[in-house]
C-alpha cells in the first residue's frame, strides 16, 4: 500500500450546503483504485485483447482515456463496433484469469466495511466498470455480501461524471442525500458528487490522476486507507 505524507484532512463545504452536522447514514464507494487495487489488471486486460484484434498496445494514459462508457465502449473505439463483443467476452475471460495475480483489496479496506456495516450504515457502489468485470471482481476478491446496492457503468445511461449513478442509490435505499457520502478517486467521482449534492471524500492512495484530484474541491481528501479508517472512527458511533 502506497502511503502519502500525513497532512491534515481538507474539508470543504460545497457552496449552498451546510454538512458539518449532517450524518452518514449511507457511503456509496467508487471500486477501481478506491476499494480495490486492480488498475495493472485493467490495463493489461485491455492491452491482451487490443494487440490481439487491433496489433498495437496502449499506453496506461491512452486506455484510461478510453474511460466512460463500459469497457465495451472503449474497446470499441479501439478494434471497431463487429470485434467488440467478441473482444469483451476474451477481456472478461483473461480478467478472471489473471484476477488473483494482478488484483486485491487495499489492505485495510474490509475492516473498514465491516466497520460501516457493523454500525448499520447502507454500503453502496458506483463503478464506471462494466456489469461483467464487476461482478468478477466481487466475487473473486469475496466483498459482494457488504453491499446494499451496486450500480456498475453497465446501468445508467449517463456515465461519470454524471450524476445518474448516485441517485439511483439514493433512490433505491430511500436516502436523504445530506447523509450520503462518495468515495472515490477520481475528478468524475467528484462532479457526480457534485451533481447529485452529496458529500464527497477523494482518496489518493491509488488514484492514477492524483494531482487533478487534490485540486477538484472535495470535502474530504484521504491520503491513506488508515487515514479514512481513522476519519470513519470518529465520525460514526
Amino acid at each position: 500500500m502506497v502511503i502519502f505524507d500525513r497532512e491534515i484532512l481538507s474539508r470543504r463545504t460545497p457552496n449552498g450546503m451546510n454538512n458539518s452536522n449532517g450524518r452518514i447514514a449511507c457511503v456509496i464507494f467508487d471500486m477501481d483504485g478506491t476499494l480495490t487495487k486492480t488498475n495493472e489488471l485493467i490495463f493489461e486486460s485491455f492491452n491482451h485483447v487490443i494487440e490481439k484484434h487491433a496489433g498495437k498496445r496502449l499506453s496506461p494514459v491512452e486506455i484510461v482515456a478510453l474511460f466512460g462508457p463500459p469497457e465495451e465502449g472503449g474497446l470499441a473505439k479501439v478494434v471497431g463496433k463487429k470485434a467488440a463483443g467478441r473482444a469483451m467476452d476474451e477481456l472478461c475471460e483473461y480478467y478472471r484469469k489473471h484476477h488473483g495475480r494482478l488484483a486485491s483489496l487495499h489492505p485495510g479496506i474490509e475492516d473498514i466495511l465491516q466497520f460501516l456495516k457493523d454500525r448499520g450504515v447502507k454500503l453502496a457502489i458506483f463503478t464506471g466498470k462494466g456489469k461483467r468485470t464487476t461482478e468478477i471482481t466481487l466475487q473473486e476478491l469475496k466483498i459482494a455480501h457488504y453491499f446494499d446496492l451496486v450500480v456498475s457503468g453497465s446501468d445508467v445511461l449517463n456515465h461519470k461524471p454524471h450524476h445518474e449513478g448516485i441517485t439511483r442509490v439514493i433512490e433505491s435505499l430511500s436516502i436523504n442525500p445530506d447523509d450520503v457520502l462518495m468515495v472515490g478517486d477520481a475528478v468524475s467521482d467528484v462532479e457526480a458528487s457534485r451533481g447529485a449534492r452529496v458529500k464527497v471524500a477523494a482518496v489518493v492512495w491509488d488514484s492514477y490522476d492524483r494531482e487533478r484530484v487534490l485540486q477538484a474541491d472535495a470535502d474530504y481528501v484521504f491520503h491513506s486507507v488508515n487515514e479514512m479508517f481513522d476519519w470513519f472512527k470518529a465520525h460514526i458511533n
